[in-house]
């Protein structure tokens, strides 16, 4: 149940600090005292849009507190400790903070937490039952849903939509996988093709490179060869001349025999003849260099006809290397593997199917036989009801009908009403304002009873009623009352009188012109004068006094 409510800068709310019991809580005022405005923060705190008008013109932030006990519910529990959350044995604190940007904070017991979780608890908390709700009257899901609670059957709906979510996630999957092979059948010969071609290639990286520098030296393999000849030429013996290391070597000799004289003749001496050594080196490598060069035309073309085939692979695939030639040859490898592998999870996800498709027939049909079983003493219930608020000759119905197979199964609900006993047709459609009223209090009851809310808040449901049935629509509030706790905010003094508590609603103009909204609860002579003035209007009446004190009697 709602304990206490605190609201600061909210609208025309500037502080409000309130407590509340449990049982039956009536709230009334005037016409535009901010009834409404006070919904609105109860609304903010349980997660509801926010935007920045809801911020008081004189203050940067609005903060809304609320305060509930739910020490006994379960289901609340476990969403609570699910989103590893303080459970605070059933204590929970929920703060909404507003700021002038429109951006907003919120808090489960002083710790963060995001507004789909909190929408998703508020439901558990408290049910709003506003003025315009009868339009759900008109909502084929609410009525089936109302009908599944009263049977029991919540658990099954529940089953039977987690079938139907598996279920399509694993029909879209299948669907991708059979686009993804269609795809891939059509591209298979070609990427076959491409991916053969590439495999008989017998790429191997840094080929290219290779061959590039090969064929560079098969093409000038006579200019090469001529100039190391030229070389061995110069440093070799001939007849007019000796070798070069001939002549190093007289000079080695020399200089040994000058150092007997100059000291420093013995070093150059030593460096001479150790580059006459790297000379001898250097003719044996130009030797080696000149008989390996091979002047082979058969060979050049070889090589050319090896670069072609690489570049024109490179060019057909899109990349400037034989690295990227290997990273497409598996590629093509993969797609072609991955059409055997998609093959065998198509035939497991069909499988899947099948087996989902048996699982969500199955409870379809056990909601539709038990609905069936349900929707007869459920209009019972409701008729009843209905007759208690004076609507003697109606009819109510609830007519199963086949629907598009979904995540409720197969069926579909029409609430069918009728005021004269005759001719029932679609709710929506036939009932008056007074009508719908009583009927969705009704239906509210039947709720309350069979899902357990601790907290409903009925903002005017009494709309186009009075009198006797008036006085007996707050009769079934205040039985629901007897077993939770329910606001009712009425403008109807047959309604109020009923309260286990009374809050007043009051709006005034302060010194500097802005006009603030206050709630408190009222008792004794504050409560019989609300009453009179709901009895009588703006002058209340010793008749109004008298008849408030009747009524609360």
């Amino acid at each position: 149940m709602l304990q206490s409510l605190q609201v600061r800068n909210y609208v025309l709310i500037d502080s409000l600090d309130i407590d509340f019991p449990a049982g039956l809580l009536i709230i009334t005022g005037q016409t535009g005292a901010g009834k409404s405005i006070l919904l609105g923060a109860l609304s903010l705190v349980l997660g509801a849009k926010a935007d920045a008008s809801m911020v008081g013109e004189a203050a940067d932030n609005c903060v809304v507190e609320a305060e509930f006990d739910m020490a006994g519910d379960a289901l609340a529990r476990r969403m609570v400790e699910e989103q590893g959350l303080d459970w605070n044995e059933g204590h929970l604190t929920i703060r909404r903070v507003l700021g002038r940007s429109g951006r907003s904070r919120s808090f489960l017991n002083d710790e963060p937490v995001t507004l789909p979780v909190l929408s998703a608890l508020s439901a558990r908390l408290l049910d709003i039952h506003s003025q315009h709700q009868t339009l759900l009257l008109t909502d084929h899901a609410f009525q089936l849903s109302m009908l599944d609670h009263f049977a029991g059957l919540t658990g099954l709906a529940d089953t039977c939509r987690t079938h139907w979510q598996e279920l399509s996630g694993l029909r879209k999957r299948l669907a991708d996988v059979k686009e993804k092979l269609s795809r891939l059948s059509l591209e298979k010969d070609f990427n076959e093709s491409l991916f053969n071609q590439l495999e008989t290639a017998r790429l191997r990286d840094g080929e290219l490179e290779e061959l590039e520098a090969e064929q560079k030296q098969l093409a000038h393999a006579e200019e090469i060869k001529e100039g190391l000849f030229a070389v061995e030429n110069m440093l070799s013996a001939t007849e007019e001349r000796p070798s070069l290391d001939a002549l190093l070597k007289e000079a080695v000799r020399q200089l040994s025999r000058t150092a007997r004289f100059v000291a420093p003749a013995e070093a150059l001496s030593e460096r001479l003849d150790s580059a006459r050594l790297e000379l001898e080196d250097i003719l044996g490598e130009v030797s080696d260099l000149e008989r390996a060069v091979e002047v082979s035309p058969d060979r050049l073309e070889a090589v050319e006809d090896r670069m072609s085939l690489l570049y024109d692979l490179m060019k057909k695939h899109g990349t400037d290397s034989v690295a990227g030639l290997i990273a497409r040859r598996e590629e093509l490898s993969e797609a072609l593997f991955d059409s055997t592998a998609l093959e065998g999870e198509r035939t497991r996800l069909e499988a899947a199917v099948a087996a989902e498709e048996q699982a969500w027939e199955q409870t379809a049909a056990q909601l539709h036989e038990s609905r069936a079983q349900a929707a007869g003493p459920f209009a019972g219930a409701i008729l009843e009801k209905l007759r208690f608020l004076e609507l003697d000759h109606s009819l109510f119905e609830v007519r199963l009908a086949e629907a598009a197979p979904g995540p409720s199964g197969k069926d579909s609900v029409l609430f069918l009403f009728s005021a004269t006993g005759r001719n029932p047709v679609d709710v929506a459609r036939c009932a008056s304002g007074g009508e719908l009223s009583r009927i969705m209090l009704s239906l509210k009851a039947m709720m309350a009873r069979y899902t357990q809310m601790p907290t409903m808040v009925f903002d005017e449901i009494d709309t186009g009623v009075s009198g006797s049935v008036a006085d007996k629509m707050g009769s079934m509030i205040c039985e629901m009352g007897r077993d939770m706790q329910v606001f009712a905010i009425t403008h109807l003094p047959q309604v109020a009188a009923k309260g286990d508590a009374h809050f007043l609603v009051s709006k005034e103009m302060r010194p500097d012109g802005r006009a603030v909204t206050d709630i408190r609860q009222i008792t004794g002579e504050s409560r019989v004068l609300e009453i009179a003035r709901m009895l009588s209007g703006a002058a209340v009446t010793p008749e109004a006094v008298a008849n408030a004190e009747s009524l609360l009697k």
